[in-house]
């Protein structure tokens, strides 16, 4: 034995990575072309925007011996504008799953805490645990509730204490496609210490048109301990370039900035997610078709006698009031690959990507089956 397990450090003996789920390259390479339905990862089936892919194809491949811009300022300038804040309070990341760990790099240590809503992203744990620090897990709603497995405020609120140093939560949630609006997170936010750092996780924002769910980018003047994060893997459809941004304080981005990697995105993504941005059109074609599959599909769940979540994500989470597992094995068998939720201590459930028409029928007829 080597020993080396011994030497890392205590935080790291005891975590355990992120799960992603099925070795997705390994099934492709098991079956023919076109047989694999992948509705495990919430990613936008629709694929970027042709102006994106376009770019890419004309890049001067010989170029790739360069760096790409260390400061990122051109995406930065143009996120910027697009959210009506300064260049100075973006920060650009490989995903906005390094800029999660990344804030837990910055504000928490042995002994502090990180509050999180039970039901949350998976990651939010993991980064606490990482620097040695306690992830705090807030309960969430009951699933009878109104919001069922939602994230409950209330509860987070009183999960705070003197050693909690940052709070994260998603809106709308992963995994459960749940939400709060903008006038709750408000009257959350004015009772939150004001130099407790609040991590609203927006991957899903895209895709949300419940009433009163909106942007946490719009509260950012009245409370500056509030961070956004957003990401180009899943409405733009950049998943494999894997780049995001955060916007928060300029005093968070001058720490982020300290912490991160140089040239953390190389210089396709950059120019990827540049030229998505200005494609307007397709994004909101991308949206619509996902909000109407997802009502649909939905309805026909609903109608068979599932239980199926409110969703605002571009995923439904079902729950089969019994053991998932032996149906995400069968799905499988058909070649529908989807989200088991025993991780999240959710085993009755899975999650499902909302993708194309044809891609959902061979969803619900292998469900069928």
């Amino acid at each position: 034995m080597s020993g080396f397990l011994g030497r890392a450090t205590p935080a790291l003996q005891a975590l355990k990575a992120y799960d992603p789920g099925h070795d997705l390259p390994a099934l492709r390479k098991r079956r023919s072309a076109g047989d694999l339905v992948e509705l495990g990862s919430n990613e936008n089936a629709w694929g970027p925007s042709p102006k994106a892919l376009a770019a890419l194809r004309e890049a001067a491949v010989e170029e790739v011996f360069r760096y790409p811009d260390p400061q990122t300022a051109s995406l930065r300038s143009s996120l910027a504008e697009r959210h009506g804040v300064t260049a100075d309070e973006i920060a650009i990341g490989n995903g906005s799953h390094e800029l999660l760990m990344q804030f837990a790099q910055i504000f928490c240590g042995p002994g502090d805490e990180l509050v999180h809503s039970r039901f949350g992203f998976a990651v939010y744990p993991i980064s606490a645990r990482a620097v040695g620090a306690t992830p705090v897990a807030a309960p969430a709603f009951q699933a009878d509730a109104e919001m069922p497995l939602g994230h409950d405020l209330g509860a987070l609120f009183d999960a705070i204490t003197p050693r909690c140093r940052l709070l994260c939560m998603a809106n709308p949630n992963n995994p459960t496609g749940t939400w709060f609006t903008l006038a709750q997170l408000s009257a959350f936010m004015e009772r939150v210490p004001r130099d407790l750092p609040v991590v609203i996780d927006e991957a899903y924002i895209e895709y949300a048109d419940a009433p009163g769910l909106g942007s946490a980018v719009s509260l950012r003047n009245r409370f500056p301990n509030l961070v956004v994060t957003r990401t180009f893997s899943k409405a733009f459809g950049l998943a494999g370039l894997r780049i995001g941004y955060a916007i928060a304080h300029v005093e968070i981005i001058e720490l982020l900035n300290r912490l991160r990697e140089s040239f953390c995105v190389n210089g396709l993504a950059l120019l990827a997610a540049q030229t998505a941005l200005r494609d307007g059109a397709h994004l909101a074609r991308v949206v619509a078709a996902t909000r109407r599959e997802r009502e649909r599909v939905a309805l026909q769940l609903s109608g068979r006698g599932y239980k199926v979540m409110p969703s605002q994500g571009n995923f439904l989470l079902i729950d089969f009031e019994c053991e998932a597992a032996p149906i995400e094995a069968q799905l499988l068998a058909r070649g529908v690959v989807v989200r088991p939720m025993m991780a999240y201590g959710l085993p009755n459930c899975l999650r499902v990507t909302v993708a194309t028409a044809p891609e959902n029928d061979r969803f619900l007829q292998a469900l069928r089956a």
